[in-house]
């Protein structure tokens, strides 16, 4: 036996040179003395650590004449061209007023995804270091140039130099100064505040945070619950950290206050603004310049302007799909705008990893490598693709509402057409203009193009359209569909490069981007461990009852996979690798996202954990429309997911402690009112008044769901952040961690505190003096908990 990284590695499990990977090989390196033997499968015990990402929809609210985006749009280039144009008669003057009039009639006064811009001497020393370092070229060379567009970041107003910065580099600029203002005698906690710098990212369009510290997800540790205690915590640092640069700063004073929310979808002005403006403007708006987490951010910021040009361009080559798969039958359709949204879709990203896994694949001293990881990990998440209805709706959801005039199929579908074969697409249409209830007269309507022509048909025949519980799933590029040359699941090394080729070469997608899946492997040698990357949570409600649960989950789907693996009872061959056979396990988490009702698989299909599943599924029947294929529910089929589960691993679910979140998931799925998408649902026709969805006219639902999102809901979960770091300073956990506040030059009573500046910190009335005391107890626990996993 040799042992790396803390684990004992069998040295009879060294490979063969070309030996293809083996169950019985996977089974030596793990140390499993029998098929099974449960105890030494990855992700059981305290195998299993956790992080999670989160994506915040950012926010200022303030005047036309005080923010900077109405700013920035009002001195552009672009509206300056337009005007020009409009005025020698070179484009139509409706473009110029729209344009005015989104600047002119924003009742809330919110700016969604707007920059701020302050006066540089705000800067505290340590603000002032950070900010003056990201802006070179490339960090790790700080005697080299600046990056090429520092004049977006530094400007002029009157003779004085101000910082114009997205939300999500603010949080870090605010960090940076609130951790320099702490006792130098309460080291432990700068320091930790200094290494959480890099954790508040700058990516993509909203602001992202990914996780303070690797979680245990043991049992005793607290499970799923223990990850969703560390994200209420990044959480209630968040807020504080905006609450500190809005007083540190000046914002407030200067009319432009900063806000950040979980909110899943882009916001409907956002949307209205993109079909103004051209796909370069859009870039120049709205995509982050990538200052924080990159040493190199001009490249990462040029990446993510190339996601939005692929996905931009994806989506209009969606609509030959459309007429290939006999959805459009003519040439009078809507073409999608020249610029998509999808890249504002705002989730959670949890990743699950395994020790044992990390130190095998790690370990120089035995065969089982990468490729063995490799060609597991492809299978594991085969398997685990099966199990995502369980998630949709569920622990998390997006609650949309689509009008009858967006129920163009070019629209609607949005990137379907690249994630589904051409039968479970027409299937999935059919179904889903049915739950809309386009019909009257005996036809079935969609609309014409003409926005007079379909608010008319909208009104004569009373068509309002649909709400879905997950419209994040249908906005977003979740999955790739494999070609027949190039499967991505195969197991093979550089299989996922030769599928993006193939796309690529199809206009779908580009070669230089990562692969887009549901559930991505988490490869040792690229992140530092092994495990899976799950990206089906879109906006949950509650962190403990929400997150904590659904990461349980994922857990033991991912033991419950290998489980599966390590007994032989499911290969590669079990489930071939076929675009056909991937759309048609993929295809339920589309239906639950929109809210279908039932899906059709074809009654000779070669999947065998499909086939198992069904096994298990009630009221499944030959489909008199679709001849060989079999209907099904989609809530038996869920039902089905979970008594398979049940039948085949009692004894793994008894191992991870995991009855109570098993049985509270069978509540949910037979109690529909206690599933996230019904509670959200409750909470944005509260805000708008009302009791049903399709009564409420559909852009009136989506801001009644954004003001949702920015107040009541940001409320409740500000105030069960408070609760849950209540629970970690408690007295036993504080001897637990051997902390003494007081040395730390923090409080000595830190529940009492919490409890008493409550009220003031959710209705945002504390001074900056309360705010930087809650960030030092944050902090706090935050470095306690450092001594945990890494």
């Amino acid at each position: 036996m040799s042992r790396q990284a803390g684990a004992f590695v069998p040295t009879s499990c060294v490979a063969s040179a070309g030996e293809a990977p083996s169950v019985e090989r996977l089974r030596e390196a793990l140390g499993m003395t029998s098929k099974t033997d449960l105890a030494r499968l990855p992700f059981v015990g305290d195998d299993a650590t956790g992080g999670a990402e989160a994506e915040l929809q950012a926010s200022v609210s303030g005047g036309r004449d005080t923010v900077d985006l109405p700013r920035t749009i009002a001195g552009s280039d672009f509206l300056a061209n337009i005007c020009r144009r409009a005025a020698v008669g070179d484009t139509a003057a409706r473009q110029v007023h729209a344009l005015e009039r989104f600047l002119d009639a924003n009742v809330d006064g919110v700016w969604d995804n707007s920059w701020v811009r302050f006066p540089r001497r705000l800067f505290g020393p340590a603000a002032a270091q950070v900010f003056s370092d990201d802006l070179h070229a490339d960090k790790s060379d700080r005697s080299g140039r600046m990056r090429a567009d520092v004049d977006k970041f530094i400007v002029t107003e009157r003779g004085i130099e101000y910082a114009r910065v997205p939300i999500s580099y603010l949080l870090k600029l605010a960090l940076a100064d609130a951790v320099a203002s702490l006792p130098e005698r309460a080291e432990s906690v700068r320091r930790t505040g200094r290494r959480l710098l890099g954790h508040f990212l700058s990516d993509n369009t909203s602001p992202e945070t990914c996780s303070f510290n690797v979680v245990n997800l043991a049992p005793e540790a607290g499970g799923g619950r223990a990850l969703a205690r560390e994200a209420a915590r990044r959480f209630l640092l968040t807020q504080l950290l905006l609450a500190y640069a809005n007083r540190r700063y000046e914002l407030e004073a200067t009319g432009q206050k900063a806000a950040a929310c979980h909110a899943p979808t882009p916001p409907i002005r956002q949307r209205e603004l993109n079909d103004l403006i051209s796909d370069s403007f859009y870039r120049e708006l709205f995509m982050n310049p990538c200052l924080s987490g990159w040493d190199r951010g001009e490249e990462k910021s040029a990446y993510m302007g190339l996601c939005h040009e692929v996905l931009s361009r994806s989506q209009l080559n969606g609509v030959g799909k459309l007429r290939d798969a006999g959805i459009i039958h003519h040439n009078l359709v809507v073409m999608p705008s020249t610029s998509n949204l999808s890249l504002a879709n705002n989730g959670v990203h949890v990743s699950v990893g395994s020790k044992r896994l990390t130190s095998l694949v790690g370990s120089p001293d035995c065969g089982f490598g990468t490729p063995d990881e490799k060609y597991f990990g492809d299978l594991a998440i085969k398997i685990m693709e099966h199990f995502l209805p369980l998630f949709v709706g569920t622990y998390s959801a997006a609650p949309y509402r689509l009008g009858f005039q967006a129920f163009h199929p070019e629209t609607a579908l949005g990137f379907l057409p690249h994630e589904l074969d051409f039968t479970h697409l027409r299937m999935l249409w059919r179904r889903w203009k049915g739950k809309a209830n386009l019909r009257a007269l005996g036809l079935t309507f969609t609309p014409c193009g003409p926005k007079w022509i379909d608010r008319a048909l909208s009104a004569m025949f009373q068509l309002r359209g649909d709400w879905v519980p997950d419209f994040r799933l249908i906005d977003y590029l979740v999955f790739l569909l494999s070609t027949h040359k190039s499967p991505s699941l195969n197991g093979s090394l550089g299989n996922s490069e030769r599928l993006k080729r193939d796309l690529a070469n199809l206009g779908v997608f580009d070669n230089r981007m990562s692969l887009y899946l549901l559930i991505k492997l988490r490869e040792q040698a690229v992140m530092g461990f092994s495990g899976f990357e799950a990206r089906q949570y879109s906006l949950m409600e509650r962190f403990g009852e929400d997150m904590g649960a659904a990461v349980g989950l994922q857990r033991l789907l991912c033991a419950f996979a290998y489980r599966c693996i390590t007994s032989g009872r499911f290969t590669h061959a079990h489930i071939p690798d076929d675009p056909t056979l991937e759309s048609e396990r993929r295809q339920v988490v589309f239906d639950c996202a929109i809210g279908l009702p039932t899906f059709f698989v074809h009654q000779s299909t070669r999947n065998e954990v499909l086939k198992a599943i069904l096994a298990h599924t009630d009221g499944t029947r030959a489909s008199r429309r679709y001849p060989g294929y079999a209907r099904v529910t989609t809530d038996a089929y869920r039902c089905g997911l979970l008594r398979l589960i049940r039948s085949e691993a009692p004894d793994l679910i008894e191992m991870l402690g995991m009855n109570e979140v098993v049985d509270e998931l069978e509540h949910r799925l037979r109690d529909p009112s206690q599933r996230a998408s019904h509670r959200l649902l409750g909470g944005i026709l509260a805000e708008a008044g009302a009791r049903d969805p399709l009564k409420v006219e559909a852009r009136t639902f989506n801001l009644a769901a954004e003001r949702y999102y920015r107040g009541r809901l940001r409320r409740q979960q500000l105030d069960e952040s408070l609760r849950l770091l209540q629970e970690e300073l408690s007295p036993a956990a504080a001897r637990l961690w051997g902390l003494q506040w007081g040395d730390l030059g923090l409080l000595t009573n830190p529940e009492s505190y919490l409890a008493a500046v409550r009220e003031e910190l959710l209705d945002d009335r504390l001074n900056t003096e309360e705010i930087l005391r809650l960030v030092s107890l944050v902090l706090s626990v935050t470095v306690a908990c450092e001594g945990g996993d890494a």
